[in-house]
């Protein structure tokens, strides 16, 4: 009883925690605060929850837990916090804290609140899951599920980052162009360019002295004198409001091409973090089905025999393979292969959750057995 009471008590916490770490990592993004580590204290605390909820798990049912799908969510959620921390850097990328966040807490809060009491409770284990390999294969499957999930999602971003507009990742960096860029204000052309405008005004008032001088020039009327007057002021006005509307023009150009290269660096660091992601599920997701493989031929005397789950694991994995060959042999970058990783996200949603909801097969006994 009090065992239940404490995972009752990490499960609401690590839901709390999750939830906070959603909204200050969103709240930072919003108002592109930099130094906030409000969400990255709540991940650390909900991710120790998390843990905590499934070694008591482990000790009241004396098994690995991950014996239902209560359990492997719980797990799912646990991984993807813990890949949080791999991705994040506290000052550059605080922004993966607001992919991760949410999708740890959408799955917590699918398991804790959408699934039945009777599937979240603990159960001793059915016999085809009383092996050592249950602890290897599930749990290197549910930590490959998790990265290729953060690595997919970084390139969903790239995809609305880079929405309706041409990068090309493959140009070298300019260092000297991207001084120009933030130090145009303070340029010789720019500070030159106030130079010539003074000397103009300058001389427009030494003309204007010399036209006021009586020994300069003899006017035939005052009419003339003033005529002479009204067009050296018109000439100083028009050539000032020129300058003024040329750098004003040029001041609005600045801080757009700023902006662009700003986001030209942050679509790049989307698609490279979500290339190193990636290049880790795949490895985990290869093992887990190799594993999975010797499993089945101890269990049920085949290595393979085209179960539902099966079968969408290996297209999971066709799907990620395909996207390294070409990253890798290729050297694609950018939206081809983040459309490839989006099409692999759906598959590994339906290999993961969708088979054990939807399809019936082997693997089916370990999840939705008793289900609707």
């Amino acid at each position: 009883m009090n065992i239940f009471i404490y995972e009752n008590f990490f499960a609401n916490s690590s839901f709390f925690f999750l939830f906070l770490s959603m909204i200050s990592y969103w709240v930072q993004i919003a108002f592109h605060v930099q130094k906030w580590n409000i969400g990255r204290i709540a991940m650390v605390c909900a991710n120790f929850c998390l843990l905590s909820l499934l070694i008591l798990r482990w000790k009241e049912s004396g098994h690995f837990p991950l014996s239902n799908l209560y359990e492997s969510l719980i797990f799912l959620s646990w991984s993807v916090s813990t890949f949080h921390f791999l991705l994040e850097n506290a000052e550059k990328r605080f922004f993966v804290g607001a992919l991760t966040s949410p999708t740890a807490l959408f799955i917590n809060a699918f398991a804790t609140f959408r699934l039945p009491l009777e599937m979240q409770q603990s159960s001793p284990l059915v016999p085809a899951l009383q092996s050592n390999w249950l602890m290897m294969h599930v749990t290197v499957m549910i930590l490959s599920y998790s990265a290729l999930i953060c690595g997919s999602l970084l390139s969903i971003a790239f995809l609305i980052v880079t929405k309706n507009v041409q990068f090309d990742l493959n140009v070298e960096k300019s260092g000297k162009k991207e001084k120009t860029l933030f130090s145009s204000f303070f340029d010789i052309p720019f500070i030159f360019s106030f130079t010539e405008l003074r000397k103009k005004e300058t001389q427009i008032e030494r003309k204007n002295g010399e036209l006021a001088s009586p020994e300069g020039y003899a006017f035939s009327s005052d009419s003339q004198k003033n005529t002479l007057q009204n067009n050296a002021d018109s000439l100083f006005a028009s050539s000032t409001e020129s300058f003024i509307a040329e750098e004003q023009k040029r001041a609005n150009t600045i801080p757009n091409e700023t902006q662009m290269q700003m986001k030209k660096q942050f679509a790049e660091n989307l698609d490279n973090l979500s290339y190193r992601i990636l290049g880790i599920g795949f490895p985990l997701l290869t093992i887990g089905i190799l594993s999975g493989a010797v499993w089945a031929n101890e269990a049920w005397g085949s290595y393979w025999s085209w179960d539902p789950k099966e079968t969408w694991a290996f297209a999971t994995w066709l799907v990620f393979a395909i996207y390294l060959h070409l990253r890798i042999s290729k050297g694609w970058q950018g939206k081809k292969p983040a459309i490839l990783a989006t099409v692999g996200f759906v598959t590994v949603w339906i290999c993961f959750l969708g088979v054990n909801l939807l399809g019936e097969g082997l693997h089916s006994y370990g999840f939705l057995k008793d289900s609707v």
